[in-house]
């Protein structure tokens, strides 16, 4: 149960846009740069394991204000809420605009057709009522392992259709292909060959543009987990670091195949057509294929089922910040799960261009959840290892990787927003 919410975590909607990520940097580098942040992510979460077991305490705001006082504790807080709220935003998106398309394609409407049950904004907040809350509001993480354990699956299979798709579709896309012809031509009607089919279907492995500087950070969310690490650690049968360390071995080694195969498959169907969801992508092409109507619906589903984990740890974070001391309440529980999930919802209905806000604020928290904070706690709570030891030597170098890092990708992101403003871009 521990490795399905783990990974469950870990799977977010980041693997829609790993294609894209790869289509702009090429087979190899992607590759290097996948296997390198995933190893990162493990030698992160074995920091916060040693910091947990030395610094006394299964909460990350507990150990952040053992190590630096109420600064630590404050930092902690602020990166977990803005990483989940982000998360959790990023998914509802998801269900915004595709569940309308879902229904829209189920019932056989037109584009054009205004009923309220194909807008988005009513559509999110009756997921959010009818099956986000009643999941938010069970009492441990454990209970979700069973629809952790259904929504990966969802996953498995939309892997499996992009592997399947790959087969099917000639290249070059007939669709993508000279916009000059007319839409029914593109149904795959035979014309003739173009000098530049050869280049257009040929992989590429090293590749830098513009949009090279979004993959670190793309790939770096693609692996953040570390809100989760600490309750699911916490809820373990007959708990021990080993065991957990295994759990996160497990996880971070099947989303990094995962993660693998569907950005590859991904990217040899589309090449440099693909969009940066792998979804709309393909929609451009099969307008109504059953098969890819119960990949969106498997989307859908997954991504549903991973808003209550990661709702977890920002109400177990503002109770830790608030009532600490207090006993369980049902009431506060409810509560805070539904204001949190209110709180969201307005984001998503009342912001247009959340997805730049969001790039932001991901490349600061998730930053400081995968590399500063757990390298910071763990230099100042582990009292067992002298200073010049090799594992605090690693410690100092992943802080300071971390902070470069950080403020290389900020800067690229508002760079790359003053020079192409945000609204500019047009599409959601």
């Amino acid at each position: 149960m521990s490795v399905f919410n783990l990974s469950n975590a870990i799977m977010g909607s980041g693997i829609l846009g790993l294609s894209f990520a790869m289509a702009n940097t090429g087979i190899v580098l992607f590759t290097v740069l996948l296997v390198g942040v995933a190893i990162l992510s493990l030698y992160s979460v074995h920091l916060l394991l040693m910091t947990a077991k030395e610094g006394g305490s299964l909460i990350y705001e507990k150990l952040g204000e053992r190590a630096f006082g109420w600064p630590g504790k404050m930092a902690a807080f602020g990166s977990i809420i803005m990483q989940n709220i982000g998360a959790m935003s990023s998914y509802l998106f998801i269900v915004k605009y595709e569940l309308p398309e879902v229904i829209r394609a189920f019932l056989g409407l037109e584009e054009s057709s205004g009923e309220w049950y194909l807008n988005g904004n009513y559509l999110v907040v009756f997921v959010s009522i009818g099956i986000i809350l009643p999941l938010s509001l069970l009492k441990n993480l454990g209970y979700l392992g069973y629809t952790s354990g259904f929504s990966l699956s969802c996953m498995v299979f939309f892997l499996g259709v992009v592997i399947y798709k790959k087969t099917q579709l000639p290249c070059p896309l007939p669709f993508f292909y000279h916009h000059s012809h007319d839409a029914h031509h593109s149904t795959g009607v035979h014309f003739e060959p173009h000098p530049d089919d050869e280049e257009m279907c040929t992989p590429k492995y090293f590749v830098f543009n513009s949009q090279t500087a979004y993959t670190v950070p793309i790939l770096a969310f693609a692996f953040v987990c570390h809100p989760e690490v600490l309750p699911i650690y916490s809820e373990l049968k007959d708990r021990s670091r080993k065991k957990m360390q295994n759990v996160s071995n497990l996880s971070i080694l099947a989303m990094l195949i995962m993660y693998m195969l569907s950005a590859l498959f991904g990217y040899l169907t589309f090449y440099d057509n693909v969009e940066a969801e792998l979804l709309h992508t393909f929609t451009k092409v099969y307008k109504f294929d059953t098969m890819l109507l119960l990949v969106r619906l498997a989307v859908l589903t997954a991504v549903t089922l991973t808003v209550p984990i990661v709702l977890f740890p920002i109400r177990s974070s503002i109770t830790t910040l608030l009532f600490s001391g207090r006993e369980f309440s049902w009431t506060r529980h409810m509560l805070i799960a539904a204001a949190i999930l209110a709180f969201n919802n307005m984001l998503v209905i009342f912001v247009p261009t959340i997805r730049d806000i969001f790039g932001f604020i991901g490349s600061s928290a998730a930053t400081m959840l995968i590399f500063i904070l757990p390298a910071a706690f763990y230099l100042r709570l582990v009292k067992s290892l002298p200073f010049r030891s090799p594992q605090k030597i690693g410690a100092t170098i992943f802080l300071v990787v971390g902070i470069v890092f950080m403020i290389g990708s900020l800067t690229l992101i508002v760079l790359d927003w003053v020079h192409n403003p945000p609204g500019s871009s047009g599409g959601h």
